[in-house]
């Protein structure tokens, strides 16, 4: 992502270590700046953490009283989740500075936050996904309508596993 745009990731009480992990992988590969999150549940499961590309040491991953706290005046709060009147993820347009603020995996972003948002989106999916999956979308979609340049060739060499070395017969 250009240096002009900032993205955090922040998290209402996760609990489960291996969604916190895929959600700092996530972070890692579209290159989100921060990862904030809030509540106990995930303090408590910590040691399970599964980051398996050593994010954290890229990224920060802080637990924080209130996610708005100590933001930037600049950043937009974006809140992705299924709420009524939201907007649908494909019509939406992605700010350059955005705090994103997902659920946790058994309940829902509080209404106090919805109410602060200055956009709610949603994933128009047929059911819930779960966090994890949620954040990959989401980031996905705002790398794709970024218009950002990027030497494909170059990047697949760079981010594939080590053992891989395939390639598609011209």
């Amino acid at each position: 992502m250009p240096n002009s745009q900032t993205i955090i990731i922040g998290l209402c009480n996760p609990k489960s270590p291996a969604n916190v992990g895929s959600v700092m992988r996530a972070a890692g590969c579209y290159q989100a700046q921060a990862i904030r999150y809030t509540g106990v549940r995930f303090a408590r499961s910590a040691q399970y953490h599964t980051d398996t590309k050593d994010i954290k040491s890229k990224i920060s991953l802080t637990h924080v009283d209130e996610l708005l706290a100590d933001l930037p005046r600049d950043m937009t709060v974006v809140c992705v989740e299924l709420v009524e009147g939201a907007t649908p993820l494909p019509a939406f347009v992605h700010p350059e500075r955005a705090l994103y603020v997902f659920g946790p995996e058994d309940g829902s972003i509080p209404q106090e936050m919805i109410d602060h948002a200055s956009h709610v989106v949603y994933i128009p999916t047929i059911g819930c996904m779960n966090l994890a999956a949620t954040v990959n979308v989401l980031l996905y979609d705002r790398l794709a309508k970024s218009g950002l340049h990027i030497a494909h060739a170059a990047r697949i060499k760079s981010s594939r596993d080590t053992n891989n070395r395939l390639k598609v017969k011209s």
